[in-house]
């Protein structure tokens, strides 16, 4: 294993395999995203290669190989979750926090905390007397949701109650340390509980992800509820809403949307709520690269220890990618698209469809009544 230095990186090769999602969402600089199996033909054996994947064990494997290959390789202790860790750790806690929130008021403020507000106005997800738990995984979304809370509340037109509750699931000590270190940077006062879910989930074979993300909104609400909270906030925003539209069509053959707010079935008189329905992912990304900010991507076990030959990667993200990507091809040829797939849930005439369900799950045909 390796440690990198960026002062005189331009005579090696630093070189990150993970996914190129991964890299777009965050890389160190300088580096090349190649995947594992293409770094012998794309790297110049005369440098010395720096290799790098989410915590190194992978890298430390790709090292090896290319070591046997002929190749002056090292694998960087650690990976990305380290080097962000101690970028994070440099960061300049009281400028980082009132810059954040300055650019929220200012170069952001028609782009994330309008809609942020006409969300909460729209659907009715704030109610005088509310108590909050606004759920944070450590990723931007959840991060700015905080923010935009918080700014909110200053505004004192609605009194309402905050909590910014951080489940850890079994996080690596370097992604909890990441997002320990993020809440500090934003001026965001966590309260932070532990649960074994990866650790349960670890060795489930079949819809690991599914199983893990129903175990984490129920410890989510049981915490919540026993803080005094009747509402819980998650951080999806408006690009997720509509790729859940595309991709329940295109996978699940049926017609359904993400609600902005929904009613818990198990915990009574507790409430979820979306306040970032109506923003855009890439002004939420936007507002992250303006202020210099780094986040986690994803602090699943599944990803940190994933290898070329045996990744168990979740079907549902490999899909939602896919949308994703269709959605942006489509939208670069009409920019009225994405608008359509949202609003296409707001414009359903039950006339016009063969069978629909009712809110009691029972169905209904078109020729019921014909």
């Amino acid at each position: 294993m390796a440690e990198f230095s960026e002062k005189g990186a331009d005579d090696v090769a630093l070189i990150d395999i993970r996914s190129a999602s991964s890299f777009f969402y965050g890389h160190i600089p300088g580096a090349l995203n190649f995947p594992r199996g293409e770094v012998p033909e794309r790297v110049d054996k005369s440098k010395p290669v720096y290799l790098y994947c989410g915590n190194g064990v992978n890298s430390l494997i790709c090292a090896e190989e290319l070591r046997k290959a002929g190749f002056n390789a090292f694998s960087l202790k650690g990976g990305y979750s380290e080097w962000l860790r101690l970028h994070v750790g440099e960061a300049d806690v009281d400028h980082k926090a009132a810059e954040a929130e300055l650019s929220i008021k200012k170069k952001f403020r028609k782009d994330l905390f309008s809609p942020f507000a006409k969300a909460i106005v729209t659907y009715g997800l704030l109610a005088p007397g509310d108590k909050v738990a606004v759920c944070i995984s450590g990723g931007k979304d959840s991060m700015l949701m905080a923010k935009l809370f918080q700014e909110l509340k200053s505004h004192g037109k609605i009194p309402f109650e905050l909590v910014f509750l951080v489940m850890d699931p079994g996080y690596s000590k370097e992604n909890r340390a990441v997002i320990e270190r993020n809440a500090k940077i934003l001026n965001v006062p966590i309260t932070v509980f532990e649960s074994n879910i990866f650790e349960n989930v670890f060795n489930i074979e079949k819809s690991p992800c599914y199983i893990c993300a129903r175990m984490r909104r129920g410890y989510l609400y049981a915490k919540a509820k026993e803080l005094g909270c009747n509402k819980i906030a998650l951080g999806h925003h408006y690009d997720d809403v509509i790729e859940t539209i595309l991709m329940g069509m295109l996978y699940g053959a049926q017609v359904q949307t993400m609600m902005p707010k929904v009613k818990s079935a198990n915990f009574e008189g507790m409430e979820l709520i979306r306040p970032m329905y109506l923003i855009r992912e890439e002004r939420i990304k936007a507002w992250r690269d303006h202020n210099d900010l780094r986040f986690i991507q994803c602090a699943c076990k599944f990803t940190d220890y994933c290898s070329a030959e045996g990744c168990r990667t979740s079907a549902t993200g490999s899909k939602r990618k896919k949308v994703k990507e269709l959605i942006a091809s489509l939208a670069k040829e009409d920019p009225q698209i994405e608008q359509n797939i949202f609003k296409s849930v707001e414009n359903v005439n039950l006339s016009t469809v063969i069978e629909y369900k009712d809110r009691n799950g029972v169905k209904h045909r078109f020729d019921e009544d014909f």
